[in-house]
């Protein structure tokens, strides 16, 4: 049987027009943080890609007063169809500039540019397109008659999926009338910089989103400060719990989206070929740094070797390499920090007793990189099964009957995701109203849309973001005042 091999399609570094240094967005003016400068790294070639003007508390506080300021004198009072003019203008703005934020994106991320271009930047801009639609039909969202913006968001996004975290959270905090403060990750902050790029073009007011730049400090100081009305927060369960921890009967509205361990059940009676797509999709897809990654796979025990099989055989044509390159599958892990994690984590399996299967795909000698892995012979109590390793690992384990396959899917401490395989309707809503997850799949898996809300339970967080749910989080529903002072529509 011949090999095929596909030759070398490298999408251009150059449309990416990446600058040697950036500066944070405050006030509507992008300035120097007290902070200092910091480089940020491309995973792909562990090369400096630019540096980065950091924030220091004195910066959030200028941004949150600089957020307060434009909510007061500007944004609360601002129609809702006025505000709905520049989310479609920011929305038009990602869609004009979409192939060079891919390439900021892969080569500050890691991610294939395939996933950068097709998946991350399209769906950016439609969360701003949707809420744009929402912006002055609030009051007919079943919030009550008189639905309020809130005041000042502070938010926090994690480095897996930059832009789209940043349209995620700024999206519905803009069309509910609040103003912005918001803290991307310190691996990865170049594509929200060029969304601040997008803002200014499209006119937004002064102050109405700040960008402030920085490590774990400068989040926990935003998430803190009394001048912050709301809080969303995405990133690892042990931060969630901190930031709950310290805003407890602070009256602060709060938003967590966090880890998950992700149950994608096959039954025998699936369709197989298409249910080793949606696996390989699952928990591969974006390297596996996706909180909602199904990366334990329960397979009912009579099919469990012919879905192993074919699971290994589609896992071995996965292309590893270079993001730039157009076919290119699995790219760079983010950062040294969380290869080591994943590796790590991976040896826990082998000691453990686990079965580690490894895709022959040749590892690129220079960055961080991670093959396709595999482990079977999985017991719930092994850590692989337990922890979430936010890597391109996948643990199998199998059950004889559907009570079994959800006693197994639920024994876990999150409660983000779901998936479930099998030609009987009957069974799959059986089964969706029997897991303990916010979102549950059925025959596909990792499937977005804007107006569906996105959201877990458990450690997985609390709230949700996208559809009405999601803008919920950025209201107060509270109709019995009477003034219309923060009015969101």
């Amino acid at each position: 049987m011949p090999v095929w091999e596909y030759a070398p399609a490298p999408e251009s570094a150059a449309i990416g027009r990446i600058k040697s240094r950036y500066q944070m967005f405050v006030g509507g003016r992008f300035v120097d943080g007290r902070g200092g400068d910091v480089p940020t790294i491309n995973p792909a070639t562990e090369e400096e890609l630019a540096t980065v003007s950091w924030a220091s508390t004195d910066d959030v506080d200028d941004a949150v007063r600089a957020a307060r300021a434009a909510y007061d004198t500007v944004w609360s009072k601002m129609s809702g169809l006025d505000r709905g003019k520049y989310l479609f203008r920011i929305a038009r703005g990602i869609a004009e500039r979409a192939r060079e934020l891919a390439v900021v994106e892969t080569m500050d991320n890691g991610k294939p540019i395939k996933e950068s271009r097709d998946a991350d930047v399209p769906t950016a801009a439609a969360h701003f397109f949707y809420h744009a639609g929402w912006a002055d039909k609030l009051a007919h969202a079943g919030f009550g008659p008189h639905p309020k913006s809130l005041g000042v968001a502070g938010q926090v996004i994690p480095w897996n999926f930059p832009l789209l975290m940043a349209a995620w959270k700024i999206a519905p905090a803009l069309a509910a009338g609040n103003t912005v403060v918001i803290k991307p990750a310190e691996s990865t902050p170049l594509s929200i910089l060029v969304l601040a790029e997008i803002m200014a073009d499209a006119g937004l007011p002064d102050g109405v989103v700040n960008i402030v730049t920085g490590a774990g400090d400068i989040g926990s100081y935003l998430v803190n400060h009394p001048g912050v009305d709301k809080v969303a927060f995405t990133g690892s369960t042990a931060v969630g719990k901190k930031i709950q921890t310290a805003l407890a009967g602070t009256g602060k509205k709060v938003t967590l989206e966090l880890g998950g361990k992700a149950a994608n059940i096959v039954f025998d009676d699936a369709p197989v070929d298409q249910a080793v797509e949606g696996i390989v999709n699952g928990v591969y897809f974006n390297q596996g740094h996706v909180c909602c990654a199904g990366t334990r796979l329960l397979v009912q025990e009579s099919v469990a070797d012919e879905v192993i099989g074919k699971l290994q055989d589609r896992i071995a044509t996965l292309r590893l390499g270079d993001p730039m390159d157009k076919n290119t599958d699995i790219g760079a892990i983010n950062s040294a920090q969380q290869l080591s994690k994943i590796t790590e984590l991976s040896a826990v399996g082998d000691e453990e007793g686990a079965q580690r299967w490894t895709s022959p795909c040749p590892v690129p000698d220079k960055g961080f990189f991670f093959p396709p892995t595999v482990f079977t012979n999985v017991s719930q109590s092994m850590r692989i099964a337990r922890e979430e390793i936010f890597g391109p690992v996948l643990s199998v384990l199998t059950f004889r009957t559907p009570d079994e396959a959800v006693a197994k899917a639920n024994n876990t401490p999150y409660g983000l995701s779901a998936g479930i395989w099998t030609e009987k309707g009957s069974r799959i809503l059986g089964m969706a109203a029997a897991m303990r997850a916010g979102v549950v799949w059925a025959n596909t898996f990792n499937r977005f849309d804007p107006t569906a809300a996105f959201g877990g339970y458990k450690e997985s967080g609390f709230g949700r973001e996208g559809g009405r749910s999601g803008l919920a989080a950025y209201l107060d529903t509270d109709d019995e005042t009477g003034s219309d002072e923060g009015t969101a529509a």
